[in-house]
């Protein structure tokens, strides 16, 4: 064992997109990771199949965006339950979504953790979990050794999460309504490449080209509920196909297939002592808008750094309770526009009208510009200290001129570090970080735009200093031309980053 008895800094539960964003954010941050998997190895199996705008600022952010948009393809439009959303006004320089498989997320996921020194250990489920002052136990099955310990565990096991269960955490919501089946599959008969969301009497199947010769295939009937324990075979996914589509289309060859429903709960806290919950662990609800995936992974960019800011003894636990106070109303938020969605997407003549309305709406630039943020998460804003437009925000990317030469915001975040950006060349910013020069990155530049957009706010002039957490949300920022108010600064710094150290 390492430090004071210790296998890690933190075990993480899952090897999904969470759990290995999570790692490579506290290894980046310096922690010791150990991700488990209570699978035996990678199941190839791909629920999820996109990125929006906001998870692909994040690895943006990190340095690593180019590897995911080399192995997946750039889509013009999403949507709100089936009605076509336009991204192309986002305030964003990647505003349309990635068509992009889960399992090639996970590889290249997990390709980024070995680089960065993560241990990933597959065969290993979590049977028991036992906490002290100093640090969680959690007992294991399926190989040796039968134990970790660790200062901090956290649960990206899913929706059926065990850590979640052992930890007494409980799940509320709303049951599911329906059944969906998923699976892909070879179509020699498909007349049509891409078939998105055609609703029918029963309920609407989708029939969507993943590459040549294979495709994926979803059904969706509503008023029915399978048993979530009955498995799911290919012949309930063709036979589904038959009563929607009046066809199967000579399908065969089913790679996997799956079920999913529109229950919709989450967690009534993220956090209980040393065990913390992120991903599908902490909410689950209908894949609609292809959400899911994108809000564990920016869980993972939350908690990433606060957590390992507390394992380094940088910053207080109190820091571990605002993971849960930004992030639970986000997750919030999303079941209830998944739970609308779902609601939308049911046959029936009142449905089919409502549905005209949304649509002839969504035609106005101001209601696609709010759905469009809603299911990227572009307009997300958490609760921080400060009246500036830009407070609470994730920064824009925007140009800048330094001394080293050109480079933009998103650039400076590639450490995972804090980066105070001073923009006026003050020398009053920089000596007020001096007591936190040991964990923030000071950067002086030029902003090449006077004015930046903001999502749900709109243009801003730039700021004369900002400083911008790791996660690329700004806790403080200092209008231009305006007095500068080096204890507000500092009294964030403290909030955030821990207590001024003498030089």
């Amino acid at each position: 064992m390492g430090r004071a008895g210790m296998d890690a800094d933190v075990v993480i539960a899952g090897a999904g997109p969470t759990g290995l964003m999570l790692a490579c954010e506290l290894r980046l941050a310096g922690a010791d990771v150990v991700v488990i998997d209570r699978l035996a190895e990678r199941t190839g199996e791909s629920r999820a199949g996109g990125m929006h705008a906001r998870t692909l600022e994040v690895l943006d952010q990190r340095g690593v965006l180019d590897r995911f948009l080399a192995a997946g393809e750039i889509q013009s439009v999403g949507h709100f339950s089936g009605l076509w959303l336009d991204f192309e006004e986002s305030e964003s320089r990647h505003p349309r979504p990635l068509m992009i498989l889960q399992s090639t997320i996970e590889r290249l996921l997990e390709e980024w953790a070995a680089e960065l020194g993560v241990r990933v250990r597959w065969s290993s489920e979590v049977t028991g979990i036992r906490q002290d002052g100093l640090g969680v136990t959690a007992e294991l099955s399926g190989s040796a050794p039968a134990r970790l310990r660790a200062r901090y565990l956290v649960g990206c096991d899913g929706g059926r999460s065990t850590v979640r269960k052992l930890s007494g955490i409980d799940f509320p919501g709303t049951p599911a309504t329906m059944t969906a089946l998923l699976g892909d599959v070879e179509l020699p008969d498909l007349s049509e490449e891409y078939i998105f969301m055609r609703r029918c009497p029963g309920g609407h199947f989708s029939v969507i080209a993943l590459e040549p010769g294979w495709y994926r295939v979803i059904t969706s009937e509503y008023d029915h509920v399978a048993d979530r324990d009955e498995p799911a075979t290919f012949e309930q996914l063709r036979e589904a196909l038959i009563r929607l589509a009046g066809t199967d289309w000579g399908m065969h060859s089913p790679r996997w297939v799956s079920r999913f429903g529109d229950a919709a709960r989450q967690a009534s806290r993220y956090r209980n002592g040393r065990v913390l919950l992120a991903g599908d662990a902490a909410h689950i609800h209908y894949p609609a808008g292809g959400q899911g995936l994108n809000v564990g992974v920016q869980d993972a960019v939350n908690l990433g750094w606060k957590l390992a800011s507390v394992v380094r003894g940088r910053a207080p636990v109190s820091l571990l309770d605002t993971y849960h106070d930004e992030r639970h109303p986000v997750a919030e938020r999303v079941l209830r526009n998944t739970r609308a969605q779902s609601a939308l997407a049911r046959p029936g003549a009142q449905m089919d009208a409502l549905r005209d309305v949304l649509g002839s709406l969504i035609t106005f630039d101001d209601v696609n510009r709010y759905l469009c943020g809603m299911i990227t998460a572009l307009d997300i804003r958490y609760p921080v200290d400060g009246d500036h437009p830009l407070a609470g925000h994730r920064v824009p990317d925007a140009d800048l001129k330094t001394p080293e030469g050109a480079t933009r915001v998103y650039e400076l975040l590639h450490t995972a570090r804090p980066v105070l950006l001073d923009l006026n060349g003050s020398a009053e910013v920089s000596a007020a970080a001096e007591g936190w020069a040991d964990v923030i990155d000071y950067v002086e530049a030029q902003s090449d735009d006077a004015h930046w957009l903001v999502p749900g706010v709109g243009e801003i002039p730039a700021p004369s200093a900002l400083l911008i957490r790791p996660d690329g949300h700004v806790a403080w920022a200092a209008v231009a031309g305006g007095v500068f108010a080096a204890p507000d600064l500092r009294s964030t710094l403290a909030k955030w980053f821990g207590p001024s150290l003498p030089g």
